[in-house]
């Protein structure tokens, strides 16, 4: 069958995904960003690899953006701490590539090349790599077969594969095996995870769980945002913080009447509200929701704070530091397309409240059922818990230990994995 979907992929699946990608640049940024940074990137890679010292073996870590090198840093991090190697990143979208160039563990930071079957092997012919590291899902059929022709070893790390999947479908299911069944060694991030790859009839020796190296990178990133100081000492004093995370106007209306009515209820609570994208409407969008009822203030204008009990933050890159400050936290995104890192506030030991529109998120899905996540549906609902959570600090508390807990005992996927690297290096 590998042959029939070699066939079927190159003559049909390659030339409809150029296709789509040369329509669609017109209209999308970023796919034209990404074709345009691709043009020249066998040529900086001829440059960047002319001064790396091929004594030392090449390591190459694929992720497809940012979510998915978080992931992968603890890894790399202590495999450079461990082994004298060259470590090469490459990226599919614009937006990992541009923010990660200057990242200081790796030789050599390059798009992903386009998945046909000359780019792959020219590709490989240039970096020569010892091992490959694949994070999570962005796997190239052309690349894993053009890796399995040249005897380099293969990686799928934190690898998930859900119960009901489009994967799963039989002639989907049919092309899936066709590669992973080339693939080295599948490491997933659970037991339940790792019998759903088994159901594609390939060998079960490849197939290992090993855990999600999420909880490694978070508890790792808490310790640091811990030492970062965003408020002066005692700003929070005799308070209850209350924070909502990469939120949607879709959480908004939910949230904000409900928070409205907490803090007429208890003069303590102040809320911090973390909007995901903090454009100029989004900003005032907000302000204008909670006008004639409390004031607010930016947090870029924090220098003239007069008392305001609520903070909304315009700029980006310090929520997991605020989550330390909170005494309970929202996650955004529940009430839109799907949650966002429920990781991140749980690290701290606080109750993590949630919407219905959370089955994206094994981590959300795992808290629910042990008692760390709150999920609430409506307005009513969400002042009810709320208030429940801040009126009963013995209840809040056991609640945070729940979720602490469940970070703690997860941690430890990034030693396993290299066990397994090691192997093949």
């Amino acid at each position: 069958m590998k042959q029939i979907w070699y066939l079927i992929y190159n003559l049909l699946v390659v030339p409809l995904i150029k296709f789509v990608l040369f329509f669609l640049k017109f209209f999308n940024a970023k796919i034209k960003e990404g074709i345009q940074g691709r043009k020249k990137l066998l040529e900086n890679l001829i440059i960047d690899l002319a001064g790396i010292d091929r004594r030392k073996k090449m390591i190459w870590f694929h992720s497809s953006s940012m979510g998915e090198f978080e992931q992968a840093k603890p890894i790399i991090e202590k495999l450079r701490k461990e082994k004298n190697v060259n470590v090469i990143i490459t990226f599919f979208s614009p937006s990992g590539y541009t923010n990660s160039l200057k990242y200081p563990f790796a030789e050599i930071i390059a798009y992903f090349p386009f998945d046909t079957a000359m780019m792959t092997k020219r590709f490989l012919n240039l970096v020569r790599p010892n091992l490959a590291v694949f994070m999570r899902y962005d796997i190239w059929p052309n690349m894993i077969w053009q890796l399995e022709k040249k005897n380099i070893p293969s990686f799928i790390v934190d690898a998930t594969m859900r119960n009901k999947t489009s994967r799963k479908w039989v002639i989907s299911k049919s092309f899936h095996k066709s590669f992973y069944a080339h693939v080295t060694r599948i490491l997933a991030v659970s037991k339940n995870d790792e019998e759903n790859f088994k159901e594609f009839d390939i060998n079960c020796d490849i197939i290992k769980a090993v855990g999600d190296t999420r909880f490694d990178r978070v508890y790792q990133k808490s310790l640091l945002a811990k030492e970062k100081k965003l408020f002066k000492d005692g700003f929070f004093k005799g308070k209850k913080v209350f924070v909502i995370g990469s939120s949607w106007e879709n959480d908004q209306e939910v949230m904000l009447p409900a928070l409205i009515k907490l803090m007429d209820f208890d003069p303590s609570v102040i809320t911090i509200i973390v909007p995901h994208e903090p454009t100029i409407i989004h900003l005032e969008t907000i302000e204008n929701t909670l006008l004639g009822k409390y004031e607010s203030i930016r947090f870029s204008y924090l220098n003239n704070y007069k008392k305001e009990r609520v903070i909304i933050i315009d700029s980006i890159g310090i929520l997991l530091t605020l989550y330390s400050y909170a005494h309970a936290a929202y996650i955004g995104g529940s009430f839109k397309q799907g949650i966002h890192n429920v990781l991140e506030p749980a690290v701290y030991g606080i109750p993590v409240l949630y919407g219905p529109k959370h089955e994206n998120s094994q981590e959300a899905i795992q808290l629910k059922n042990i008692g760390g996540g709150i999920v609430i549906t409506n307005k009513k609902e969400a002042y009810k818990k709320l208030r429940k959570i801040f009126i009963d600090d013995k209840e809040r508390l056991k609640i945070g230990k729940i979720c602490s807990n469940y970070v703690k005992e997860n941690i430890g996927a990034t030693d396993r994995i290299l066990v397994e690297i090691y192997k093949y290096i």
